[in-house]
């Protein structure tokens, strides 16, 4: 957080909210409703944690204009409470300082061409005919092979590494751990010998974008992997060799998908989802978590699949009932020839 101290007037002003309550009261940042202080600001979305509206001590709680009579004290109005929070965040937070200058550590080709105010960090390493445009950072110990372009105001955590010819986009964010470009999983079997593929294609990152830690985004066989503008990866999603993501999806984390799967604008996928290769999923699909994709969507709505968890007792009673669904299934056929 910063040292910036806003008024509540300032602050509706700034985030498009209405202000019920005191215009000059001072805000120094933000927390969450039970943790808030007399300074702070909160919100409310979720109707599970209604009741500490009652002991808040939030200098103001963003709420929707159906719960500002259930706030005791300031209240924002908007119709997006979680949007207006991150908007107010932001205007308390200072990125971390990954890099100042360049370190005298760091190894760069003669031929690559860096922006103005570029950051470079201890230990990275930077192959040839690298382009990094202005005002980004690049955290230590990363790794940007040869060829690849980064584009302006991009923050790179330490300890990324991008295979060669990988194209980034501006304003992008990669966090550590993360890996782009790798070889896609193409093998061919001969008389059980597995051949290698070569994969020649690479991986496209759109501007906007946020990419999680431990993420994984192979590059193309035959043409690139794309990754479309203002999408956001969890960490660890496994995005395959020629897979299309369109802009402002959101994977959440431990998802994975095969080769060629394309995932239309505004989808989400819950974590933990399985992905099918040579699929499409369609514009402003759901997807709920743990579920298993296996053919086309093609129509927006929300599918599930999987088994929530239950009380063990009554799990292993499901378990046993569902192994006797093909006996039980063929008693009812009997029965319908009678």
């Amino acid at each position: 957080m910063t040292d910036l101290t806003l008024s509540l007037k300032d602050i509706a002003e700034r985030v498009g909210a209405e202000l019920a309550g005191e215009s000059n009261c001072q805000v120094t940042g933000v927390n969450t409703l039970s943790e808030a202080t007399p300074n702070q600001v909160s919100f409310l979305t979720n109707a599970k944690y209604k009741h500490q509206l009652e002991t808040t001590r939030a200098a103001a709680v963003i709420v929707t204009a159906e719960m500002v009579d259930k706030v005791k004290g300031n209240a924002l109005v908007h119709d997006n409470p979680h949007a207006t929070f991150a908007r107010i965040a932001q205007l308390f937070y200072t990125p971390p300082v990954l890099a100042k200058g360049i370190a005298s550590s760091a190894v760069i080709a003669d031929s690559a061409r860096l922006g103005e105010n570029v950051a470079i960090g201890a230990n990275v390493v930077i192959g040839e005919d690298v382009t990094i445009d202005d005002n980004t950072v690049i955290g230590a110990n990363t790794v940007i092979e040869q060829g690849s372009q980064i584009g302006a105001n991009c923050l790179i955590y330490p300890n990324v590494t991008l295979y060669h010819k990988v194209q980034v986009g501006d304003d992008v964010i990669i966090h550590s751990q993360t890996v782009i470009g790798c070889d896609g999983f193409g093998f061919a079997n001969d008389a059980g010998n597995w051949l290698p593929i070569p994969q020649v294609g690479t991986v496209v990152v759109g501007d906007k974008c946020s990419i999680g830690s431990g993420v994984t985004i192979d590059r193309g066989a035959l043409g690139n992997t794309v990754i479309g503008k203002n999408v956001i990866l969890d960490n660890q999603v496994h995005v395959a060799h020629n897979c299309t993501i369109d802009d402002h999806a959101c994977i959440c984390g431990a998802t994975g998908m095969a080769g060629s799967t394309h995932i239309g604008k505004y989808v989400v996928i819950g974590g933990m989802c399985s992905i099918n290769g040579h699929i499409t999923i369609a514009d402003k699909v759901q997807i709920t978590g743990n579920s298993m994709v296996t053919n086309d969507i093609t129509e927006p709505g929300v599918y599930s699949s999987g088994q929530p968890a239950l009380p063990n007792r009554e799990w292993r009673k499901m378990s046993v009932r569902t192994r006797q669904l093909p006996e039980l299934f063929d008693r009812v056929k009997q029965l319908e020839k009678k």
